[in-house]
């Protein structure tokens, strides 16, 4: 049996955040050695471009793990697209995960990238020496006509070049299992991280599965009702959720955990405590 992966989201402050969170966030995730972390990249007002690649920069640096540095096109270049690729090798970085990118009722779609399958090919032309990877949507992404569409568009990103998915998140096992056995039998066999984000705030869960498309299942519903007005048990209960997710996949021989920190270092740390035994080469 193999060792699974495990790796972890951060995201970089806001212009108006202090810096130094981000670090307050990576001393606390020290000693928990992941196979890498991802950072996001930021396309709102309140973004700052550069903040992707110096954060990507420290994580390797300074911490000694391999980063991860997201990219998304839907509103940007290619001479954009150009900027972000170098600024990435600059800081060391070699690996970036491919993302067309969230719509913004503020601004229009650029048009040169109109599929994440068109900037992992633009990657594979401009830099062939990154690794690349991309995310993928256990329950379909929520503008397929449905999952078997959303996995035939899967395959043709898996092909244009992408070493290594990434799964959105996801609170019933059953619909990831169901989704890995239908992208397997398509053929696409590079590793695939299950995408977890805890159960810790129960306005946060909903925003985000209305973003992605995610269902909230009745277990997790039950768990609202009862806690969300409560924010120690709220945290206490998705922690444990969590733990019991992790525990699952890892049980029914997933390839690798990516575990969505939301830059919450404390829940981070204490789910890795209860599952860190099931990795073994840690």
């Amino acid at each position: 049996m193999h060792a699974p992966m495990f790796s972890l989201e951060v995201f970089p402050p806001r212009r108006t955040a202090p810096v130094g969170t981000i670090y307050d966030t990576m001393d606390g995730l020290q000693g928990m050695h992941p196979d890498f972390i991802s950072v996001t990249y930021g396309t709102g007002k309140q973004a700052d471009r550069t903040a992707t690649a110096r954060i990507a920069n420290t994580i390797r640096a300074e911490y000694g793990i391999p980063a991860v540095a997201h990219l998304t096109a839907r509103y940007a270049d290619r001479d954009e697209i150009d900027r972000e690729l170098d600024l990435f090798e600059d800081a060391g970085v070699k690996a970036t995960l491919a993302l067309r990118g969230d719509s913004r009722v503020d601004t229009d779609p650029c048009g040169e990238f109109k599929h994440a399958s068109d900037l992992v090919s633009y990657i594979r032309e401009r830099k062939p020496e990154m690794k690349v990877y991309a995310a993928c949507y256990p329950e379909g992404h929520p503008e397929a006509a449905n999952l078997d569409a959303d996995i035939d568009n899967l395959k043709t990103k898996v092909d244009a070049g992408v070493d290594h998915l990434i799964s959105q998140l996801f609170f019933d096992n059953e619909d990831y299992l169901r989704f890995l056995d239908k992208v397997r039998k398509a053929g696409i066999g590079v590793p695939i991280e299950a995408g977890i984000m805890p159960v810790t705030n129960a306005s946060r869960v909903r925003h985000m599965v209305g973003m992605c498309g995610s269902r909230i299942p009745s277990t997790v519903e039950k768990m609202i009702e009862r806690w969300g007005d409560d924010p120690d048990a709220m945290q206490e209960a998705g922690i444990i959720y969590a733990s019991a997710q992790i525990s699952d996949l890892v049980a029914r021989g997933v390839d690798g955990i990516h575990l969505y920190t939301m830059n919450k270092a404390v829940t981070t740390r204490r789910i890795w405590n209860n599952v860190r035994p099931l990795f073994h080469s840690r």
